[in-house]
């Protein structure tokens, strides 16, 4: 089943205002002068999406009447063939990992994430590390590698037989013992 989706970018119906069209789509909208504002910016924002035809043709005519001219556009599925897509916000148990939902392998490494909103759009082309999810139990930490000895050349050391003097310092007489003659002990 084909699905479809409803995008503005800020063209009117021949012969509406502006500020009447602003109004209609406020109060159809429910939002506020700064998100209607935004509709009107210039950039195609997708309004709707995941629309059978009869929703799709619904939400146009409504809109047509509220003075917007909107684009209706087919949306291929990305799903595989005998795998039921639910409608947005909805979330559906998938049979593949939860690293691979939503997500599309660009190259070797690399991750590429498919878009879910207007808003997730802007990062669709961003080119990020694939860090994907270890399985239960595995070691994350990596292998710290064996310690390597300094390479040292030492050739030019020698070492001098036991006993011979290695150019201590002399040391002078010992000091004389201190004079202990005037002290008792007590009983």
């Amino acid at each position: 089943m084909a699905s479809y989706e409803i995008a503005f970018a800020g063209q009117l119906v021949q012969g509406a205002q502006l500020e009447s069209v602003k109004a209609n789509l406020a109060k159809l909208f429910q939002a506020d002068a700064q998100r209607i504002a935004l509709l009107f910016s210039g950039r195609r924002i997708v309004i709707k999406s995941n629309l059978d035809a009869a929703g799709a043709e619904k939400y146009r005519a409504t809109l047509e009447r509220a003075g917007a001219v909107v684009e209706v556009t087919a949306v291929p599925s990305l799903a595989p063939a005998g795998e039921v897509t639910a409608p947005a916000g909805v979330a559906v148990p998938s049979s593949r990992p939860p690293a691979a939902q939503g997500q599309v392998q660009a190259a070797p490494g690399r991750l590429k994430v498919l878009p879910r909103d207007e808003y997730m759009a802007a990062f669709a082309e961003v080119d990020a590390p694939d860090f994907g999810i270890a399985p239960l139990g595995d070691d994350l930490q990596d292998d710290k590698p064996q310690p390597q000895a300094p390479a040292l050349d030492l050739s030019q050391l020698s070492l001098a037989p036991p006993g011979s003097d290695m150019g201590q310092v002399p040391s002078g007489p010992a000091a004389p013992p201190p004079d202990t003659s005037h002290l008792k002990l007590q009983e």
